[in-house]
């Protein structure tokens, strides 16, 4: 608990990885650079976001 919120999130996040087949969770490159993209944009406070609830509701209608 006395690790940042940030350095326990990858904590849990390696955790998590590390129950499943880490082969599932393969990047390529351009993916690699999208999350950074994105991490970057979030960081800078340039990122825009959408409600859980539309986000979770278009992928219902994509599975549909």
């Amino acid at each position: 608990m006395a690790l940042s919120a940030s350095e326990r999130a990858s904590l849990a996040h390696e955790l998590i990885l590390s129950l499943d087949d880490p082969a599932v969770y393969t990047l390529t490159p351009a993916q690699e650079a999208e999350i950074q993209r994105r991490l970057t944009m979030v960081r800078e406070g340039t990122a825009t976001g959408r409600p859980a609830q539309a986000v979770f509701g278009d992928i219902k209608a994509k599975c549909a």
